[in-house]
């Protein structure tokens, strides 16, 4: 359970008081989570930072149209999530005549003190695999799982982003998990498959 769901939000004050400051404050606390969802969602590198940058603009504007009343009252983290699924939308849109490529990217993250290449070389991998897997469930499934677990968002949260209501947000979300164990077991199943035909290979 989310235990600030019902908590002020401080950078909503802050926009509200002085927005250039306060707008200062808001890109700094969710450029990581943006360009994060972004990758997981477009899943490539160039595209989630076109779409983090789109998404950082259209808020700007948007609460530069915004009284300060409005703008206190807001909910950050879903509303920016709100509109960069509104901006990927676009994109993909724009770019549908475009092949869809799943890059070797992972989520930006600071390595840790001290790991060994072989724990980093690790992460890093896993971090492909869950890329392209990902990118294989339907547009929605792969919104829903994003929102919840990169974006780390309640339920509610992905239901108000999705735009549904929350039985269908986290019907999305079990789906979606469910698709990438299947989608991980047949990966390790075809691998070991491989491995076996590779094995027998009578002379």
């Amino acid at each position: 359970m989310d235990q600030t769901a019902n908590a002020p939000d401080c950078i909503a004050a802050e926009l509200a008081a002085d927005l250039d400051a306060g707008f200062a404050a808001l890109f700094a606390a969710y450029q990581n989570v943006l360009f994060s969802t972004a990758l997981r969602i477009c899943g490539r590198w160039a595209d989630a930072e076109d779409l983090t940058a789109a998404a950082f603009l259209r808020a700007f504007r948007a609460l530069s149209g915004y009284d300060r009343e409005r703008i206190a009252s807001l909910r950050i983290r879903p509303w920016l999530l709100t509109i960069l699924l509104n901006a990927s939308r676009n994109q993909v849109r724009t770019a549908a005549r475009r092949p869809r490529e799943m890059l070797d990217a992972e989520l930006p993250e600071l390595e840790a003190r001290g790991a060994s290449a072989e724990a980093q070389a690790e992460r890093h991998e896993t971090s492909r695999e869950l890329a392209a897997l990902l990118g294989r469930l339907p547009d929605r499934q792969r919104a829903a799982v994003v929102l919840r677990y990169v974006a780390d968002l309640p339920i509610a949260e992905v239901a108000s982003v999705l735009g549904c209501p929350p039985g269908t947000a986290k019907s999305h979300v079990s789906r979606g998990l469910r698709r990438l164990r299947e989608l991980q077991s047949d990966r390790v199943f075809g691998d070991d498959r491989v491995l076996q035909t590779e094995g027998e290979n009578p002379r």
